[in-house]
């Protein structure tokens, strides 16, 4: 049950739930649930707790309390070896272990509960094992995998020319290949860094041909990361409601979703998160959630800044907002502007920042105006070592003589966040002038993660790699990340291909999301919201860097799906480099976990390669 408590804020309650598996029905009830007393907007969900996986329903029944409702009864605990049951494994269980084998099993619980070594196939092995368990041999059962036959592998791979990457080895921008991101916001919670990103994404014109870059975006891409090298892609969250290219925006209102920011803060005893993002030139929204990947909702159904704030209506862009909540004194800053009036290229004065009300979703006061010198767009915020630090875009009038150049990213600093702010100096080149990038304007954000400093950014990298336009381009744009150097007031940072170290190893024993990739092949693709998927096809691959096998590995189990049938083959060093395992996806539609064992053994900081044979949709992965 999802309700609107008396604060206003969404909750959950679950009325019932239940485990049911394969071709078996089961029925969640609950006889005796209280709504909630200040409930309101109730809405009741059916939906899986952890997985994609289709099911279906057959009825739904409310009743007043006490009413039991005949149905097909809650789904059964499947314990390996109680094929009736009971709670123990006996005698009797072997009698229909034996039985099973001659006739076949009742249904797909007693069929699970039979395949004690957990091979996929109930044969005599199975009955031999409950046998040598009744009568002491074995205390618990073994959990057998089938061998694979590495020599049809290899004959299969053979066949499967691995594709290319538009990242070259030793690469680490941009983040990601799979689809566009430009204008990087960020927040950091929990150990990890959430990057939001406007969603570029190729447009055509009537005739099919490829277009200039309109900016016609209403979704945000969500990706994160805990070592700044391995990020997973949680996908596009539905922002504009009024964007034609946008499904289901959370903001009714918006026709945009450009240049967005975040953060986190504790309301209540509850952290809550968000999103802040500008709707075209005209005005910034809101958005909070209950984690930093969404589901997203708008709690003011409007704009939080509009020309008709105070002191906002002379602005020529009103975008590119950026946030900063300081947990030292409880209070967030949001910055926000830009545009350069006709013949005030110098000082602009299109830049303002205002204090946040304690929910984060209003404003206290009237924004303070900025004059960054020759600013142009592109608002940043954050606190070092107790000096705030706003830093933005320079515009493209900037003479010679002065101690940065047009598309610069400049900083500012001050000691208290609404300013007067300072002009220290550049921070971060024109990406052109660092040979990054062949145009294209300049967004950034500095930010703190780990103890260490960084600036995200983007360029056009990709689509020039990708031949956009003869390899000139049509302004989509891709987010990239370099550590910065601070040093008192002095913040520094040059851009790269190369991009940041890996800080940290990658654990596999622990489930890894297929979407979390240190790079990827053409053909690959990433699905869904939030908990998303992986496709790809035939000769496509993902990669995972740093990955820490302290304890070596003797089995991988994936969770994927294939149509067709397919084999995701496991290598380090290169797509073509030692194999570690092979997985067999049999054909379906419905992502299943699959465990196979390592056929060669791995040990140390390893890269990671899956290779697709076929078409595949590949949801996790995680060694034992």
């Amino acid at each position: 049950l999802q309700y609107t408590d008396a604060n206003g804020d969404t909750q959950y309650s679950t009325v019932a739930e239940g485990h049911a598996i394969k071709g078996q029905w089961i029925q969640l009830s609950n006889t005796n649930y209280t709504i909630p007393a200040d409930a309101s907007n109730l809405q009741l969900y059916i939906e899986t707790a952890e997985t994609s996986n289709n099911f279906y329903v057959d009825e739904a029944i409310g009743a007043v309390a006490g009413t039991v409702i005949e149905g097909a009864g809650e789904g059964k605990t499947v314990i390996r070896g109680d094929l009736n049951f009971d709670g123990r494994i006996d005698g009797a269980d072997l009698a229909l272990e034996r039985r099973g084998l001659i006739k076949g099993f009742t249904d797909n619980y007693a069929k699970l509960a039979a395949d004690v070594n957990q091979d996929g196939d109930v044969t005599v092995a199975d009955a031999v094992l409950i046998q040598s368990f009744l009568i002491g041999k074995i205390k618990e059962f073994p959990i057998e995998t089938k061998p694979i036959d590495t020599v049809a592998m290899e004959q299969l791979f053979a066949g499967v020319t691995p594709a290319t990457s538009f990242k070259k080895d030793g690469e680490n921008n941009p983040l990601f290949t799979q689809r566009f991101g430009a204008d990087p916001g960020w927040m950091e919670y929990n150990g990890r860094i959430y990057v939001y990103t406007t969603n570029d994404a190729f447009e055509y014109d009537s005739n099919g041909n490829m277009k200039e870059n309109s900016y016609d975006v209403g979704t945000i891409n969500c990706l994160s990361s805990s070592d700044l090298v391995n990020w997973t892609d949680h996908g596009a969250i539905p922002v504009a409601g009024r964007n034609g290219r946008t499904t289901n925006g959370a903001a009714k209102w918006a026709s945009c979703s450009w240049a967005p920011d975040a953060c986190h803060k504790t309301i209540n005893g509850k952290e809550k998160f968000f999103l802040y993002f500008a709707n075209n030139g005209s005005g910034i929204g809101v958005l909070t959630a209950d984690s930093p990947t969404g589901p997203w909702t708008d709690p003011i159904g409007k704009e939080l800044i509009s020309r008709s704030t105070p002191n906002c209506g002379n602005i020529t862009w009103l975008f590119d907002p950026g946030v900063y909540y300081d947990e030292e004194t409880g209070k967030g800053y949001l910055a926000f502007g830009g545009g350069v009036p006709e013949g005030k290229s110098a000082d602009p004065g299109t830049a303002r920042i205002v204090e946040l009300g304690s929910d984060m979703t209003s404003i206290v006061g009237t924004p303070t105006t900025l004059n960054p010198p020759y600013l142009f767009e592109d608002s940043s915020l954050i606190k070092i070592n107790g000096t705030w630090v706003y830093s933005f875009c320079h515009n493209w009038s900037v003479p010679a003589g002065q101690k940065f150049n047009s598309a610069d990213i400049g900083y500012m600093t001050a000691t208290n966040p609404l300013g007067p702010y300072t002009y220290q100096g550049p921070v971060f080149r024109n990406t052109f002038a660092q040979g990054l990038d062949n145009n294209g304007n300049n967004h950034h954000s500095i930010i703190e993660f780990k103890g260490k400093y960084y600036v995200l950014y983007h360029t056009r990298q990709l689509e020039i790699r990708m031949g956009v336009n003869g390899g000139k381009g049509y302004n989509y744009r891709s987010p990239s990340i370099s550590e910065a150097t601070v040093n008192g007031t002095s913040i520094t940072c040059t851009g790269s291909h190369t991009g940041v170290k890996q800080i940290e190893s990658l654990n596999p024993y622990a489930t890894v999301q297929a979407e979390t990739m240190s790079n990827q092949s053409q053909g690959i693709a990433v699905n869904g919201l939030s908990d998303t998927t992986v496709t790809g096809t035939k000769g496509s691959w993902t990669k995972v860097s740093g990955v820490n096998f302290s304890n070596g590995a003797k089995t991988l189990t994936v969770k994927a799906c294939s149509k067709s049938g397919a084999v995701i083959k496991v290598c380090t060093g290169g797509t073509n480099g030692d194999v570690v395992t092979y997985a067999e996806i049999k054909a379906g539609s419905t992502p299943e976990e699959i465990t196979v064992p390592v056929v060669n053994s791995v040990s140390g900081n390893k890269d990671l390669y899956f290779v697709f044979s076929g078409d595949v949709t590949f949801d996790s992965w995680s060694f034992s």
